[in-house]
């Protein structure tokens, strides 16, 4: 009998999903595999470690098949952020710092990160697989709204989301959140889509 593969992204509705207009959810604590690093959206650092999380993620995808529970990797995610008191936008964009993600079934342990790690290293030599680790993150309480466009315009849905958490008397609490819906080498730039998500209180 063929086993079932889960996907995420149908399992948790909630998480992958965003009107328009901001509104405020409230998430549970999930599983990810995390990559930090520091730079430009799609700079050089951007994308090789994007390429060292996604192996990783396909090697727990593979070993966690093994043993009878298959899943489809589901879409990357970002936290970002400045080591800075300015706004994030007044920092220069090779200060920024951000965590790649891919979210995890609750299935998915650490040691099957760890041995992941070592047989994508094993396979592939990649050095960067060897910093991927695996985080429980919970954010509770955010504002978020769904970004179509390019990242660039990013700014006018997240003014948007300003404009919703000061009328709901509502404060930044963590990172700024990014899930990206599409694929940038396949849909335009003016058809991206993207979940901004901040948690408040």
């Amino acid at each position: 009998m063929k086993a079932t593969k889960l996907d995420l992204t149908k399992e948790f509705r909630n998480y992958y999903r965003a009107k328009a207009t901001p509104e405020v959810v409230e998430l549970d604590e999930a599983p990810f595999l995390t990559l930090e690093g520091k730079g430009e959206p799609g700079g050089s650092e951007f994308a090789r470690k994007i390429e060292a999380l996604y192996p990783v993620a396909y090697s727990v995808k593979n070993l966690s098949k093994q043993q009878g529970q298959d899943f489809v990797v589901p879409k990357l995610e970002a936290l970002w952020w400045v080591d800075s008191d300015k706004p994030a936008l007044e920092v220069p964009r090779e200060e920024w710092r951000w965590k790649l993600l891919i979210r995890l079934p609750d299935f998915v342990t650490g040691e099957t990160v760890e041995t992941a790690k070592k047989e994508t290293f094993k396979k592939k030599a990649l050095e960067l697989a060897k910093m991927t680790k695996f985080e429980r993150l919970k954010e509770g309480k955010c504002v978020q709204a769904m970004h179509v466009g390019s990242y660039s315009s990013e700014t006018e849905t997240i003014e948007k989301m300003r404009d919703f958490m000061r009328a709901n008397n509502l404060t930044d609490r963590g990172f700024h959140h990014e899930i990206y819906l599409s694929d940038p080498r396949r849909a335009t730039e003016e058809k991206l889509k993207t979940i901004l998500r901040q948690p408040v209180q």
